[in-house]
C-alpha cells in the first residue's frame, strides 16, 4: 500500500501543488486501490498531526510513504531522523521523497545506497530545521522592528459610538445601570466597563 502524504502549515495555505505531484506519482507507479492520500494543515515543528498519526498506525511491512519534499514530512531535524528510523527500520516500510530521488529507499538497498541516502537525509533534515529556526528569528526581528516604529499588534480597539459620552454621563449620574448602558451602546458589559476604567485612568 502507498500512503501519499501532503502537509501545509495553516488552513490559509494551499496543498494543491503537492497533491498534483503525488497523484502524478500514483498514476505512474500505483494500481487503483493501492494508494491513499492524506493531508494535514498543521505545523511541521513536530509529528503530532492527526492524519500523519493515522498513517503511522496503518503502515505495515512493505508499505510505502510518499511525500513531495522532506520539509513536508517535518521541520525538526532530530524528529525527522527518528521518524525515518521508525518507518524504515522498525516498521520495515519504504519512504519516497519526490523532489530528491536519492531519498527513495525502494532503490539501492545495498550498503553504499543506504549510506548515501542516510547522508542526504541528515543534510536535508538539518537544512529544513535551520530554515524553520531562521524563519522564527526573522519573524521576531520583524516584529521588534515594527514595534520600534510604533506599529501596534493585536486587534484594534473598538471605536466608541457617537452617543457614548451621553450614555456615560447617564450611567455616572446613576440614571441607568451598566447593563442598560451597554445595551444602548450595543457592546458587551465588559467592553463598557473597560471604557469607563480607561476614562478614569486618563
Amino acid at each position: 500500500m502507498y500512503y501519499l502524504y501532503a502537509r501545509v502549515s495553516s488552513k490559509m495555505q494551499n496543498e494543491d501543488r503537492q497533491i498534483i505531484a503525488l497523484r502524478e506519482f500514483a498514476d505512474r507507479e500505483c494500481d487503483e486501490g493501492e494508494f491513499a492520500i492524506y493531508t494535514d494543515k498543521e505545523s511541521g515543528k513536530d509529528f503530532n498531526r492527526s492524519n500523519y498519526k493515522k498513517i503511522i498506525k496503518k503502515l505495515k511491512s512493505g508499505d510505502v510513504l510518499v511525500v513531495m519534499s522532506i520539509d513536508r514530512l517535518g521541520r525538526n531535524y532530530d524528529m525527522i531522523l527518528e521518524q525515518w528510523r521508525i518507518i524504515t527500520k522498525d516498521k520495515g516500510c519504504d519512504i519516497v521523497v519526490l523532489d530528491m530521488p536519492l531519498l527513495d529507499t525502494r532503490q539501492k538497498k545495498d550498503l553504499m545506497g543506504t549510506f548515501i541516502a542516510d547522508l542526504v537525509l541528515q543534510l536535508l533534515s538539518y537544512c529544513s530545521s535551520q530554515e524553520l529556526s531562521m524563519n522564527k528569528q526573522r519573524q521576531a526581528a520583524g516584529i521588534a522592528a515594527a514595534k520600534a516604529r510604533g506599529v501596534k499588534f493585536g486587534r484594534k480597539p473598538m471605536t466608541r459610538p457617537s452617543n457614548y459620552e451621553q450614555i456615560r454621563r447617564q450611567y455616572e449620574n446613576g440614571n441607568i445601570s451598566a447593563t442598560i448602558a451597554s445595551y444602548r451602546l450595543e457592546v458587551s458589559r465588559s467592553t463598557f466597563a473597560k471604557w469607563i476604567k480607561q476614562d478614569l485612568e486618563d
